[in-house]
């Protein structure tokens, strides 16, 4: 198991926020925004901005995660 989530602090438009994810997420999630040449921050703002009212960052940030690693793989095939 990964083990529980953890609290990771975030600024998104100016604002102090913070998401609590699994640790491999939350490398994956560093290591998109490193190779799109984005600031954590910056990336977590355009998540927010896409996702709907349903769903919290934390969750969008995973689903964000998941739909790279997918187009990764499909890049391969």
């Amino acid at each position: 198991m990964t083990g529980r989530p953890v609290k990771h602090s975030l600024t998104i438009r100016g604002h102090r926020t913070s998401v609590s994810l699994e640790a491999p997420f939350w490398e994956e999630f560093r290591r998109i925004a490193d190779a799109e040449g984005k600031t954590l921050n910056a990336l977590a703002t355009e998540i927010d901005a896409r996702r709907g009212v349903e769903a919290g960052l934390a969750s969008a940030i995973r689903v964000h995660v998941l739909e790279h690693l997918r187009a990764r793989l499909d890049a391969r095939d």
